[in-house]
This record gives C-alpha cells, sequence and structure tokens, in this order.
C-alpha cells in the first residue's frame, strides 16, 4: 500500500477500529473500550489521507508522526495500524495475551507504525514536542500529531509542554484534545473542571480550533488546514461522547475499566452493523 492510498472510507474505516476494538477487549477481559470509541473517528480520518504515512516504510525518515498519548486506548490505535496493513490484522487475536507485542497500553517494540509507548498520562506532548523541534532543526518536512485524553490536561507536564511549544514556534506540531468530559473516576467536571478549556490553550499562545470529534468532514478539513497560524502549534478540541457508537455505553463512567462479555459484545456488534 502506497503512501495515503486506502481502500474503505473514513465512516466505514471508523466502524472496523470500533469492532476491532470491541472484540479485543472481550477476548482479553480488557478495559478502556470507552476511551476507545471516542476517538475511532479521529483515528479513522487521520489515517485515511491526513497522515503522511506509508504502511510499507513505517520508518521513513519524512513520515508525519502520530503519538497516542492516552495510551490506554491503544485497542483503538493497534486496530487502526492493522486496518491500514502496517501488521497483520491476525496480531489482533493476541491483544493483551502473554508474549504479545500488542500491550494494553500501547507499545512501540516490535509494532510497526507505533511511533513510541505511552500510558504514564501527560507524557505524549512532551515527546510530541522534541519530535517536533528535531524536524524543525533538521528541515524535515513531517508534522506531529499528539492525541491526548482530556484528563491528562490535569497533568503538569501537559501544560510545560503546552508552554515550550510556542516558545520555539513548532507550527509541525498539532495537539489533538479527545473532549469526551470523562476520566477514570468520574467526569471531568466533577474530578478538575477544565473549562474554558479553548482559551486556556489561546492563552498559552496556541492556534486554537474546537470541532465536533465525531463528524468526519469536520475533522478531516481542521486537520487538513494546520497550520492554523504560521509560527504557532495547532489545537484542536475535539468534542466526543465517551462510549461513542454503542448506545449503552455512550456517556457511561463505567466503560472505562468494563469489559463487554459476550452478551454485550453481540448488542455492539448489532448496533455497527456487524456479526461476530
Amino acid at each position: 500500500m502506497g503512501e495515503n492510498e486506502h481502500h474503505l472510507p473514513s465512516a466505514e474505516l471508523a466502524t472496523n477500529i470500533r469492532a476491532d476494538a470491541l472484540r479485543m477487549v472481550h477476548r482479553a477481559n480488557a478495559p478502556h473500550i470507552g476511551a476507545c470509541l471516542s476517538i475511532a473517528d479521529i483515528l479513522a480520518v487521520l489515517y485515511n489521507g491526513v497522515l503522511h504515512v506509508d504502511p510499507s516504510v513505517p520508518q521513513s525518515p519524512d513520515r508525519d508522526r502520530f503519538i497516542l498519548s492516552k495510551g490506554h486506548s491503544a485497542a483503538a490505535a493497534y486496530a487502526v495500524l492493522a486496518e491500514r496493513c502496517f501488521f497483520p490484522k491476525a496480531w489482533l487475536e493476541a491483544y493483551c495475551q502473554d508474549g504479545s507485542p500488542l500491550t494494553g497500553h500501547i507499545n512501540h517494540q516490535g509494532v510497526p507504525g507505533v511511533e513510541v509507548s505511552s500510558g504514564s498520562l501527560g507524557h505524549g506532548l512532551s515527546i510530541g514536542c522534541g519530535m517536533a523541534l528535531a524536524g524543525k532543526r533538521d528541515a524535515r518536512p513531517y508534522r506531529v500529531f499528539v492525541l491526548l485524553s482530556d484528563g491528562e490536561c490535569d497533568e503538569g507536564s501537559t501544560w510545560e509542554a503546552a508552554l515550550f511549544a510556542p516558545h520555539h514556534r513548532l507550527d509541525n506540531l498539532v495537539a489533538i484534545v479527545d473532549y469526551n468530559k470523562i476520566q477514570s473516576l468520574g467526569t471531568i467536571k466533577d474530578v478538575l473542571d477544565l473549562d474554558p478549556l479553548a482559551d486556556k490553550w489561546r492563552a498559552f499562545r496556541w492556534a486554537v480550533r474546537e470541532i465536533d470529534g465525531h463528524h468526519h468532514a469536520e475533522i478531516e478539513s481542521t486537520l487538513n488546514a494546520v497550520p492554523f497560524e504560521p509560527g504557532k502549534p495547532s489545537c484542536v478540541i475535539a468534542h466526543t461522547v465517551k462510549g461513542k457508537g454503542v448506545s449503552f455505553m455512550e456517556h457511561q463512567l463505567c466503560w472505562h475499566y468494563r469489559s463487554p462479555n459476550q452478551d454485550e459484545l453481540t448488542m455492539a456488534l448489532t448496533e455497527l452493523g456487524l456479526s461476530e
């Protein structure tokens, strides 16, 4: 598969990502399906033409870099990489199994297409800053996209990176915040209210846009417009729904840690128009 070549419309790819992730977490009795479902549309658009990546040359020096800072959503990231042929889809069957490189928090060792291992929240944007700065200094054309959780915006290291990026004029850096309003133990509003979130990023001298994180055309047009302002890093605040696509999981805190049982998996796949 050549650079940016794809076989599915992004909406169909997003459905496959959701289905793959549901099957993976069910098989492994693993958590975080709600957080996987909220980013499926963003991942589908990114890997369906926005990112300049070539699955046949995953280490190309000029490739765009994607960092999943919310590393607990690994199942969704592995799913899109498998759908885009970075590695065989059969690998997904061993997700979270002993000896598998597809660990529950995303792992880059032995997994083509994964730039860094992550999962300790608040680290991804700092790593992205380093990659973006290296790209500037080496005169490389690549961009760096970092997908963060809203809960990560509780972390001080996120805001250290947010200060660093505009100081160094990293307009090759894009932060995407999955603003689904729920973190591990409660709602964002109850745990540590982030509003007004867009104004905070603007105060840190980022160029900011807010979007519907499930509207594919809006996601695509926004991400294709980066950098929003020359000399400034771009921040996309994507308003999303935790558990999106499966009605009984949407907006439900319990699906941060719960795994679907067999009946729930069947119901979820049926809602997606698929079978097991």
